[in-house]
């Protein structure tokens, strides 16, 4: 066989691994395995995020390699099929349309206040603060039965007391000073059951997020619950901007909602979860308004608002800036950006609030997700 054949001979395997990504391969240690995405293989994908990362382990999954995946433009790495088992990460993770993104009654249009089952995805975040005091400071969106996203200034933002902590995440929460919601006046009530509190297990801030900058950049945060949550009614998640059209849709006009338990124009915080509508903005208008202020936003950064007392504030950080998208029969919400940071007094004409625009972000999501 000539140098040539056996090149060309080479290339065509190298290439079936690409495209297949489920060739049979041989690890550096010499064992039969599986050429699959480097993310779906748990002992290299945890081998990778070690710290620090050994000399050995780097040699290790250098020789590991098998392939490059075309389509999920990813490395493919040779899996040991006796030792793991292939976790599933990231899209599998995340429920289907049908499952996110619907609401029992989709109300999109109406008053400040949310119907009771309204953005059924919504969570509270609560700190534990000295002399066993707690309170909600943030929000956060509900993505699968195990994980929330927010933003990272929620987690680990320069503003937050050393004294307070993280602790728990609140479901199926409508009105904060009623033990029991309802709403409706007679056979017309409608009563949703106790929200719930978890247990955070694990707070992932983007390990590009830097508290000290005033710009936000990579505002983004997943929490991961001590526990798997039932769905209801009242606690749903919402869909992420998974698909291409979607990844890639301008927002720029378009008529999104947002809301929380926020400041509100008369209260420091209101106890009914709020919604108000808001249009998005030319990201180089809004640069045009912040650079007054030395802040120069990027295209994983967006804006929306603007207007006198249409605006989204401090107790809504984190909180879901959502649109609607439709899919064969199926309306559904999805996930268009977090509330980072915006104008003070919030409200202000001609001051657009600022999004972590989480098209930008999802496959980042998809990549820490664990079962």
């Amino acid at each position: 066989m000539t140098l040539i054949e056996r090149i060309c001979i080479l290339g065509l395997l190298l290439l079936i691994a690409v495209v297949d990504g489920q060739q049979t391969c041989t690890t550096p240690d010499g064992k039969v395995g599986t050429c699959i995405l480097l993310r779906t293989c748990n002992t290299l994908f945890t081998l990778i995020k070690k710290k620090p990362l050994l000399q050995e382990d780097r040699i290790f999954l250098s020789q590991s390699q098998c392939g490059w995946s075309m389509e999920e433009n990813h490395p493919l790495v040779c899996c040991d099929n006796l030792l793991d088992t292939p976790i599933r990460v990231g899209e599998s993770f995340l429920p289907p349309v049908g499952v996110c993104g619907v609401q029992t009654s989709d109300r999109i249009v109406g008053g400040v206040n949310t119907k009771i089952d309204e953005f059924p995805w919504l969570a509270l975040l609560k700190y534990a603060k000295p002399n066993d005091l707690f309170g909600f400071h943030c929000g956060g969106a509900l993505i699968n039965d195990r994980y929330v996203v927010t933003a990272s200034h929620c987690v680990n933002g320069k503003d937050i007391p050393t004294t307070w902590n993280l602790a728990e995440v609140r479901l199926g929460e409508w009105d904060t000073s009623t033990a029991q919601d309802c709403e409706g006046l007679g056979v017309d009530t409608d009563c949703s059951p106790d929200p719930i509190d978890v247990p955070i297990e694990r707070k992932i801030p983007h390990p590009d997020y830097n508290p000290q900058a005033v710009e936000q950049y990579n505002d983004i945060a997943l929490l991961r619950m001590a526990h798997r949550i039932t769905y209801t009614d009242f606690v749903k998640p919402i869909c992420l901007p998974r698909t291409q059209d979607l990844r890639v849709k301008e927002t720029v006009g378009q008529k999104f909602q947002v809301a929380g338990w926020g400041r509100t124009a008369t209260e420091r915080y209101s106890t009914v979860k709020q919604k108000v509508g808001v249009d998005g903005i030319d990201l180089q208008q809004c640069n045009s308004v912040y650079q007054q202020e030395r802040v120069t936003l990027l295209d994983r950064q967006l804006c929306a608002g603007g207007q006198v007392g249409k605006d989204s504030c401090q107790g809504d950080s984190g909180g879901p800036l959502m649109g609607v998208s439709q899919n064969a029969n199926v309306q559904y919400w999805y996930l268009v950006g977090l509330v980072s940071f915006g104008p003070t007094p919030c409200g202000q004409q001609g001051w657009p609030g600022v999004y972590t625009n989480v098209a930008k972000y999802v496959d980042w999501i998809e990549e820490n997700l664990e079962q």
